[in-house]
């Protein structure tokens, strides 16, 4: 190794990290996740399940537990996002094909009992970040009883529906920032940031890769790709659903939750860890809200909701009525 070659490889919303080191056969990886507050062994873990679905992930050379270190493989420096053409979606079509391909290897490797359940009370923890650091901490919002009442059975609602859907492994935030160009033609692309792995719902991860937290599509593009990737899920024997309409149906659920902790991480990561450049995609995921809730009469008192709160009346623009 050349420690004087080290320099930052990414930035991350977490405590963690990454540094590139330049040795004589190439670069590596090292990675800084402070013990008192990042807990590595979930990395290791989720690391090892995807090398078995054959995925392309960094491996584990070395590990110095005490102190938080770890030495990884590179993986390369261009994202699948530094890919992307935004001004065009059909051009990104074929990028976000080897997305759903490798989404699939990952979800047929499914097993219970192996990682974490995404259980009722994770997800209700999660969908409390909405109303604690989005609507309390930065809009200022009074969450008395009455609003108490209308998220609470809004909440009721999110959750059954995603709650029923089959159970497959989930990488919890699938999309291009965490996707690595391959790294040779014919390669698969890379993953990263999988150490919150769960067992959870199937639709969750292609809702993340379609309804990014960073890059927005029209809903054309969301459809098509999605329809693929439903086509595809169906040949291999994932647990979809035969019909193409409930199956989005549940994609459109599963992402508003997503979209509802995604805007309460934003607001605290903003407000509480002095990341302030997150805030700025906020209104990317109001967009996602009201898109859905405009959609399903039963989400119309959250619409309400977050209409008053960001005094907007309009539909969103991508929307298409069906």
């Amino acid at each position: 190794m050349q420690p004087d070659s080290l320099r930052p490889a990414s930035a991350d919303a977490s405590f963690r990290r990454y540094f590139r080191i330049d040795a004589v056969v190439g670069t590596f990886i090292v990675m800084d996740a402070p013990p008192q507050h990042e807990n590595c062994q979930p990395f290791v873990t989720v690391a090892r399940l995807m090398q078995q679905a054959r995925l392309r992930v960094p491996e584990v050379l070395a590990w110095d537990q005490a102190s938080g270190f770890m030495l990884l493989t590179d993986l390369g420096g261009q994202t699948l996002m530094q890919c992307i053409d935004p001004g065009n979606a059909q051009a990104n079509l074929a990028l976000y094909l080897q997305a759903v391909d490798v989404l699939i290897a990952w979800q047929l490797a499914s097993r219970p009992g192996l990682l974490p359940t995404y259980d009722r009370a994770l997800l209700s923890r999660e969908l409390e970040l909405f109303p604690q650091w989005y609507l309390a901490r930065h809009r200022a919002v009074s969450v008395d009883a009455a609003l108490r009442t209308t998220l609470d059975s809004v909440f009721d609602r999110i959750l059954a529906h995603n709650l029923a859907q089959p159970q497959v492994f989930v990488h919890r935030d699938f999309m291009p920032r965490n996707l690595m160009a391959p790294a040779a033609p014919g390669q698969p692309l890379g993953v990263l940031d999988f150490q919150d792995a769960v067992y959870g719902p199937i639709s969750y991860d292609i809702a993340s890769l379609m309804r990014d937290a960073f890059l927005s599509w029209d809903e054309d593009f969301v459809i098509d790709v999605t329809v693929r990737y439903w086509e595809r899920a169906r040949k291999v024997g994932l647990p979809v659903a035969d019909d193409f309409g409930e199956f989005y149906r549940a994609v459109e659920w599963m992402g508003l939750q997503r979209h509802l902790k995604v805007a309460g991480i934003f607001a605290r990561l903003t407000l509480r860890d002095g990341k302030p450049q997150y805030l700025a995609d906020t209104p990317r995921f109001i967009a996602y809200i009201r898109a859905t809730c405009s959609r399903y009469r039963e989400l119309t008192p959250l619409l309400r909701l977050v209409d008053r709160v960001e005094g907007s009346i309009e539909p969103a623009a991508w929307v298409i009525g069906r």
